[in-house]
């Protein structure tokens, strides 16, 4: 029997610099517990912005590297903001939820399909691009099998730079392609990656 294999791409976003010379609009408070980071960003420069103690910021992103800020990275502003480490079992509580209430199976979040999600997702952004195929593993289905992964069929949805897990579900279940995946009958299990902003699901119909 062949493989059947769908995936499916979700469109970048562009982001735009701020300008150096603008002055800094500030708020008494953060209005929202995350931030994406944007070219230029600063702990500094993001703390005052929001009325903060860019020490306290850093010490709500302890994994953020200061010198070395991502662009489309997630930060927390505020200490009720859930840590990040939350967001990928939060994607699949959706996904189980948009499933369910159409009478489909929940997908199972196994162990070693959210491994090889998150390692794309960390691939995507130490290697500095934004596609199905890795520079590094190859394509979705490569990567799976090298990874030790059984399927009969596969798929992968990407994004990067949503700030929460119900805004990334959003732009996916806006996009036909990316909710064929997520609605697919056939899969049964899933895995989620979630790396300073860039964003991976992975399906598969387990052999």
């Amino acid at each position: 029997m062949s493989k059947k294999i769908l995936f499916v791409m979700l469109i970048g976003l562009l982001v735009m610099p701020f300008q150096t010379n603008a002055q800094i609009k500030t708020f008494k408070e953060p209005p929202f517990e995350f931030y994406k980071v944007y070219p230029g960003d600063s702990f500094w420069y993001i703390a005052q912005r929001y009325g903060l103690d860019y020490r306290e910021l850093m010490r709500l992103n302890p994994d953020v590297e200061p010198r070395n800020m991502h662009v489309g990275e997630v930060i927390r502003l505020k200490p009720s903001a859930p840590h990040h480490s939350t967001f990928e079992d939060q994607v699949v509580q959706l996904v189980n939820k948009e499933r369910t209430s159409r009478g489909l199976k929940a997908l199972t979040h196994r162990a070693d399909v959210k491994n090889v999600a998150h390692k794309k997702a960390q691939d995507m952004i130490n290697s500095n691009y934004f596609s199905h195929t890795s520079p590094n593993y190859g394509s979705p289905f490569q990567m799976l099998k090298t990874f030790g992964i059984s399927y009969t069929a596969a798929g992968e949805n990407i994004a990067k730079g949503q700030k929460t897990p119900q805004e990334v579900m959003n732009a996916w279940m806006n996009s036909s392609g990316h909710r064929a995946n997520i609605l697919k009958p056939e899969f049964d299990t899933i895995g989620v990656g979630f790396y300073h902003g860039a964003w991976v699901q992975m399906f598969i119909k387990a052999r």
